[in-house]
């Protein structure tokens, strides 16, 4: 089964290569309108999903991110409609340099052909790896999670239907329906047929893929996301900060999972950050400085200092100065997002420059980190690697190079 989707996969890509930019954006838009109108049918077989979650005993923060809802499903729309007016890199050339023997050397960018992306329980992602892939006229194959099978079916119908009546061929998106991890496995060395590999999901997930492709894989990271509040840092600020980073949905990989404190503020802010993460029902797992500053939170191990929570969990540690803070967030970190709340400058540009990270933020919350967020319309993932793509990968980071060579007859002598 895998060979044919490859084999398809492979032809389609050919195909979309040399599709036009008016013929791929009207083929959005008009999957864009399919999936609202198309919503009703959606949420109804996401709800086998999320009644198959509940009844598997799945925490709310993962029930959340798998649910789709009347405004998840505008969303997907809206990305997608946000994918076709954004410029297509394809056939942009760059560099073009006269050499001295008369040669015109330049780079065209191009795409990457097959991308192959093994996801977790998110329907969403079903969606903006289409967009993203086929505006950069990649062929994608698709295997999400067991927990997603009805949703991601679902999307996917709708988004072959659609293309099939734009006179475009469907197999740009085919769907993995073998959830199980022998068939996981095998698409990891579908050398031949797929180009690149992406995983999305927990950190079970993408060292699985790191560890058994045999396939170029663009690593996509967990998110053990720091706040570092900083002694001339304005509280107020901190404080929503906190509450947005953690608490605004907890199951997605920018989320704060991990607070930093300096001892010059902390009398003050351990108190009004426990506060606001009480009223939202988060443990706060801290060391012995931050327990003795706040009776509600609860002794930390080594092992919080590193988790990825997807709960209602955070832990906190209290440091003596900025350059502890860095060590710490450095040594514990996914290297996806972190932030300083701080009013000092030279603290800014310490963090912004020694920090780690895809993402580094000043004053802002973490939560950010995401391609619509961006203006990249939709994200296929965020990237913790420094090859090929770092941070939210958008258009670009779907395409690749090559050089092309104008001559007159030249001869190398």
């Amino acid at each position: 089964m895998l060979t044919q989707l490859g084999s398809q996969a492979k032809q389609a890509a050919a195909l979309l290569a040399i599709a036009g930019v008016d013929e791929k954006n009207k083929a959005l838009l008009a999957v864009a309108n399919a999936l609202e109108d198309k919503k009703e049918y959606l949420i109804k077989e996401n709800q086998q999903d999320i009644e198959n979650a509940k009844a598997n005993g799945m925490s709310e923060a993962l029930i959340d991110r798998l649910a789709l809802t009347d405004e998840r499903v505008a969303g997907m729309a809206e990305g997608i409609r946000q994918v076709a007016v954004l410029d297509d890199p394809i056939g942009e050339v760059t560099d073009m340099k006269k050499r001295p023997n008369g040669l015109l050397i330049g780079k065209k960018r191009v795409p990457l052909g097959v991308i192959g992306i093994i996801y977790e329980s998110r329907p969403n992602v079903t969606a903006d790896a289409f967009s993203l892939t086929f505006k950069t006229g990649n062929a994608v194959i698709l295997r999400g999670g067991s927990d997603a099978i009805y949703s991601n079916t679902a999307i996917t119908n709708v988004i072959r239907e659609t293309l099939e009546a734009q006179g475009i061929t469907p197999d740009a998106i085919q769907l993995v329906t073998d959830t199980s991890r022998e068939t996981a496995t095998k698409m990891m060395q579908m050398n031949g047929y797929i180009d690149v590999l992406i995983p999305r999901g927990g950190a079970g997930l993408i060292q699985s893929v790191v560890k058994n492709a045999t396939v170029p894989v663009i690593e996509t990271g967990t998110g053990n996301c720091h706040v570092y509040v900083d002694k001339d840092a304005d509280l107020k600020m901190a404080v929503s900060i906190i509450d947005n980073a953690k608490t605004q949905r907890l199951g997605t990989c920018n989320t704060c999972e991990s607070l930093v404190i300096h001892r010059g503020i902390a009398q003050e802010a351990v108190p009004a950050i426990v506060d606001v993460l009480r009223k939202k029902e988060i443990e706060i797992r801290g060391d012995e400085d931050s327990c003795k500053l706040d009776s509600h939170i609860i002794k930390a191990t080594e092992e919080d200092w590193g988790t990825e929570y997807l709960d209602r969990i955070i832990s906190m540690k209290i440091v003596d100065n900025l350059d502890e803070a860095i060590l710490h967030i450095n040594k514990y970190n996914t290297k996806h997002s972190e932030a300083i709340v701080t009013n000092n400058y030279q603290s800014a540009q310490k963090f912004l420059n020694e920090i780690d990270a895809a993402a580094v933020y000043v004053n802002a919350s973490t939560r950010f980190t995401d391609g619509f967020e961006f203006g990249f319309g939709a994200e296929i993932g965020i990237s913790t690697q420094k090859i090929h793509a770092r941070g939210p990968m958008g258009l670009e980071a779907l395409t690749t190079t090559k050089y092309i060579i104008y001559g007159d007859g030249q001869i190398r002598s």
